[in-house]
């Protein structure tokens, strides 16, 4: 099983220079990334992503607050394309479950991508929610969870062996730190990673020797000591 390579990122330019690449599969965005890509009307931004990613599946996330509002952003968002995945967080800023607004969506045929989630029962409660046969994306935070010193991996396979069943509702390993996280979830067979662009550009070196390695080691602190003309 191939685990598909997402680019977590909205920056225009980043996302027109992977699209045509091979390794990536598609791309996640949140409102953090919008404003970071410098995004001040976010519907005529996204629109501009959407000219580049015409056919890769790419996710634009709510931001209201109240459930009514994510649902009347949520249609909109939608009708921004077929490769559109609308992101829900699975609670909103006043911690209440937002299952009505997942439900609704999913039993309209509307794709999702449910955020935020951090543990196997909010797997469990989204998954209840979700129309086995509309495509859903469940987004898992794994590196968030390891900053705080928790092990991702049990409530990664825990939630994969929930949805394996199901080929329309896939789990992603979501707060991607480092390249060696890529190798954790194909060894899961976590469906999808999405990363940002640097560690992307890291997979590419897999495979280098460790002697290589020691070398390019070596030769970096070399030239930094030669251009700071160290000297005792």
């Amino acid at each position: 099983m191939k685990t598909k390579i997402f680019c977590d990122i909205a920056d225009f330019e980043t996302i027109k220079f992977f699209y045509n690449k091979s390794i990536v599969d598609g791309f996640t965005t949140n409102p953090s990334l919008m404003r970071l890509a410098g995004a001040k009307n976010y519907r005529d931004y996204s629109l501009k992503i959407l000219k580049i990613c015409k056919k890769k599946p790419i996710s634009f996330e709510v931001f209201a607050d109240n459930l009514k509002d994510m649902l009347k952003q949520a249609y909109e968002i939608n009708s921004w394309g077929k490769n559109v995945y609308v992101k829900i967080p699975v609670v909103n800023s006043k911690g209440e479950f937002t299952g009505s607004v997942i439900k609704e969506l999913s039993d309209k045929g509307i794709k999702l991508n449910i955020t935020a989630v951090y543990t196997f029962e909010q797997s469990q409660r989204i998954y209840n929610k979700l129309n086995k046969k509309t495509k859903s994306i469940i987004s898992i935070f794994a590196g968030r969870m390891a900053d705080r010193g928790k092990d991702p991996l049990p409530i990664f396979k825990k939630s994969i062996s929930l949805t394996k069943k199901n080929k329309n509702i896939e789990i992603l390993w979501a707060s991607t730190r480092e390249a060696y996280n890529y190798t954790q979830a194909k060894q899961i067979n976590c469906d999808i990673i999405t990363m940002p662009p640097k560690v992307i550009n890291q997979i590419n070196s897999f495979g280098k020797s460790f002697k290589s390695m020691t070398l390019d080691t070596v030769k970096s602190f070399l030239v930094d000591s030669k251009k700071s003309r160290f000297s005792l």
